[in-house]
């Protein structure tokens, strides 16, 4: 008679709807278990489009573009457009790995025995790329909390290898993206970025997040195009105050003072825990 499988190594039924919620469990307990290996305390985790792309690349497939024949290239002109708008918009790019480099080094120059301040993303491209890369750039830690979908999702060369993550619940990717939060960057973003931006105002709005979290909006003008805050407002759907929930930043400067005034304020006077253990302090 053949020996049963137990089961713990029983695929087909890990895999299957009886077994979702171990499935669910794995996807805390893994990053927890990692991120107190490696003495991850908090995080500051940027959002974006993955559609972005670094300048030298936007620059590359304009000039392809431009330097092709119009009559032989279909939809010229609309392709030429659609490189121009790339190329324009890499400029977000390069903004968030200069704001990832420049507070990774801030936060590696702290005393302390635990990895402070981490710069943290959805581990793919565009954006999330250029956050991973500028921590990398400084020497630090940076975490990737990918995301099995069908498009544009795959992890990036720049984050840290033992500290990337692949999810299957969009649910429990977004747990960790708020459970170690301290502050979170907005780049300009489609609609997953606009899905994270929102559900993380309306935890902080609800109080259901009660720590302090600052929210950093970045590029008022873009921002103000494809949402507007006002308008919400004036129709009475949000009210005045629920304005302070964010800050509005147009250049790295802006972006980098609001963050470590806020971590300054808030974070880097507390007494460490002697052991790491992340508290998203939850009603």
């Amino acid at each position: 008679m053949k020996k049963p499988t137990k089961a713990y190594q029983d695929l087909d039924f890990l895999n299957s709807s009886d077994g979702r919620i171990i499935r669910i469990l794995t996807e805390y307990l893994q990053p927890k278990s990692k991120f107190k290996k490696h003495k991850v305390m908090d995080t500051i985790v940027f959002f974006g489009s993955a559609r972005l792309k670094a300048k030298k690349d936007a620059q590359k497939d304009y000039n392809k573009i431009k330097s092709s024949n119009p009559e032989q290239t279909e939809n010229f002109a609309v392709k030429l457009r659609e490189a121009q708008n790339y190329l324009d918009m890499s400029r977000y790019y390069e903004d968030a790995v200069e704001l990832s480099k420049r507070i990774t080094e801030w936060s590696l120059n702290l005393e302390t025995e635990a990895n402070r301040f981490i710069i943290c993303t959805g581990g793919g491209p565009g954006i999330m790329e250029a956050a991973n890369k500028g921590a990398k750039r400084a020497g630090g830690y940076s975490i990737g909390l990918n995301i099995s979908i069908p498009f544009e999702q795959f992890i990036n060369n720049y984050v840290t290898p033992d500290l990337s993550f692949e999810f299957h619940y969009f649910f429990m990717r977004k747990f960790w993206f708020a459970y170690l939060s301290k502050a979170l960057v907005i780049f300009p973003g489609g609609f997953g970025t606009m899905d994270e931006l929102f559900e993380i105002v309306t935890l902080v709005q609800t109080n259901k997040i009660r720590k302090k979290l600052a929210v950093i909006i970045y590029d008022k003008k873009y921002w103000n195009k494809i949402i507007n805050f006002d308008a919400l407002v004036e129709l009475g759907t949000i009210s005045k105050s629920d304005l302070s929930l964010f800050t509005m930043c147009d250049t790295v400067d802006e972006a980098y003072n609001a963050v470590i005034k806020h971590l300054k304020k808030y974070y880097t006077k507390e007494k460490e825990p002697s052991v790491i253990e992340p508290v998203l302090h939850l009603k």
